[in-house]
C-alpha cells in the first residue's frame, strides 16, 4: 500500500522520526500505537500558525520534529511519518475551516477568521479510514475552553466544534480531499489566493512571520 511508504517529505526511515516512536512500538496494538503517537504529537509540538514556510526541506517530517512548535499541516506530516514508520497506513487531508473563538489575532494578521490550508490525518485502522486532527495541543485547549480532541482508535476526531460552554469554536467550509503525500505546490497557490495580502508576492521570499 503506497499509504505506508516513505517519500521525500514522510521521511520516517531518518533516525529522528525512529527515535520518536521507539517507545511506542513496543506497543503490541496498532490502536494503541496510533493512539500513543497522536497524543505525543498534539501536545508536545504547540500549536502555531503564524509560521508559514514556502521551502519544500521545512515540510520533512524529519525537519518538523527538531521543532517545538507547529501548524496544523507541520503537525499532520509528523503524525503522519510516524504512523507509517509504525506500519500504520495514514494520509494527509486538507480542507478550509473557520474558527469563532479567540479570533481576534487571526483576524488581525490573516485579515478572515478562516484558515486554508486546514491540515489533518486519515489513518486506516480495522479495516477503516479514519480522520484525526493532532493540531491543537491541549494546554492551548485549556487556555480557550475547549476539550482536547482524544484519539481512541475506533473513531473519527478531527473537529472540535463547540467549546465547554457550548459556544460555536470551529467549522470546515471546504474539504479538499486526502493525498498521498505532500501537494506543496497546491498549498502555496492555495494561500497566495485567499491572503493575497500576505503571500502574493513577486520576490524569492519563502518565509513568513505573520
Amino acid at each position: 500500500m503506497s499509504y505506508l511508504k516513505p517519500t521525500y517529505y514522510f521521511d520516517f526511515d531518518n533516525d529522528l522520526i525512529q527515535n520518536l516512536i521507539s517507545e511506542v512500538k513496543k506497543d503490541d496494538s496498532k490502536n494503541n500505537q496510533a493512539v500513543r503517537i497522536y497524543t505525543k504529537i498534539r501536545d508536545e509540538w504547540l500549536y502555531d500558525p503564524y509560521h508559514i514556510s514556502f521551502s519544500k526541506q521545512k515540510y520533512r517530517a524529519s525537519h518538523i520534529a527538531q521543532k517545538t512548535t507547529g501548524n496544523c499541516v507541520e503537525k499532520s506530516i509528523l503524525l503522519i511519518a510516524c504512523l507509517r514508520a509504525l506500519n500504520i497506513p495514514a494520509r494527509l487531508h486538507l480542507g478550509k475551516v473557520k474558527n469563532h473563538i479567540a479570533v481576534e489575532r487571526l483576524e488581525e494578521k490573516f485579515g478572515t477568521n478562516e484558515l486554508t490550508p486546514h491540515g489533518m490525518v486519515n489513518v486506516f485502522l480495522n479495516n477503516e479510514w479514519l480522520k484525526m486532527s493532532p493540531a491543537f495541543n491541549a494546554t492551548l485547549c485549556e487556555k480557550f475552553n475547549v476539550e482536547p480532541l482524544e484519539f481512541d482508535g475506533d473513531t473519527n476526531s478531527y473537529l472540535q466544534q463547540y467549546n465547554t460552554q457550548g459556544d460555536l469554536f470551529m467549522e470546515y467550509l471546504e474539504d479538499y480531499g486526502h493525498f498521498n503525500d505532500v501537494p506543496l505546490k497546491f498549498m502555496i497557490e492555495n494561500l497566495k489566493t485567499h491572503y493575497p495580502h500576505i503571500f502574493k508576492t513577486e520576490t524569492h521570499i519563502t518565509e513568513f512571520k505573520i
